[in-house]
């Protein structure tokens, strides 16, 4: 290979390296709950509504069930969602809304790529996305959010640090139900079902045409089958990463 071949290979996938590089440098939250003090089993259920459509199968199983969840809304999914919007505004003993960001941008103040997605890039975008999202849910009628997640759950430390400064607390998870809506039903309703006392899970509630959807509405039913307590964010004691 001659080296104006060289030259331009490098150059090729110079972006990639780079992202592969920065990306090793941000970090996934985990959170927990606090251990049952009577010995029972608490799970609590987050659900990222992205964009797109919501997966009306989940939402009528949560509501009939009178299963408990955290659900994270970005702008994109508030301005498409309106009538789910209400349903769950209708459930305030259910259902707990936060921020998920204006336009599902990840959280992350360097110019990276997360799971093909393009991060903010900078912190004054970083709190375009953080701030807006909250605006986005006031604006919608929603409760003032004290949550974040951003999207692909993936932080960098000065990102993290803005995200706190503007009085949010970053919401991490135990249990990757779905694997971002992208595994089957079969996957996912085993993962959820094995949720043991104290385990946070995150799954996502805007694809209805995946398969996810529906192994996690049998993993949740399977859960209170046992006696598992759901509980909000807002609800509980948590401890994080």
């Amino acid at each position: 290979m001659n080296p104006l071949r060289n030259m331009l290979v490098a150059i090729l996938f110079l972006p990639t390296l780079f992202d592969a590089a920065s990306a090793g440098q941000l970090v996934e939250p985990t959170l927990h709950l606090k251990k049952s003090a009577g010995g029972g089993t608490r799970v609590a259920l987050t659900l990222d509504a992205c964009g797109g459509h919501t997966d009306s199968r989940i939402l009528t199983a949560l509501v009939d069930n009178k299963i408990s969840a955290t659900i994270f809304v970005t702008g994109l999914w508030l301005k498409r969602n309106a009538v789910a919007f209400a349903i769950m505004r209708a459930h305030p003993d259910l259902f707990e809304i936060e921020n998920h960001g204006a336009r599902h941008v990840p959280a992350v103040d360097a110019p990276v790529h997360v799971y093909g997605l393009k991060a903010a890039g900078s912190l004054e975008a970083v709190d375009a996305e953080v701030q807006g999202g909250a605006a986005a849910i006031g604006k919608a009628g929603g409760d003032t959010p004290h949550w974040f997640r951003g999207a692909a759950a993936k932080y960098d430390a000065t990102s993290l640090k803005e995200i706190e400064a503007l009085g949010f607390r970053v919401a991490g998870f135990s249990i990757n139900a779905d694997g971002g809506s992208l595994l089957p039903a079969a996957t996912t309703e085993r993962r959820v079902a094995a949720a043991k006392d104290g385990d946070v899970i995150i799954a996502h509630i805007n694809q209805p045409t995946h398969a996810a959807g529906a192994g996690l509405v049998k993993g949740l039913l399977q859960l209170k089958a046992r006696g598992v307590t759901f509980v909000r964010l807002q609800d509980a004691d948590e401890i994080g990463s």
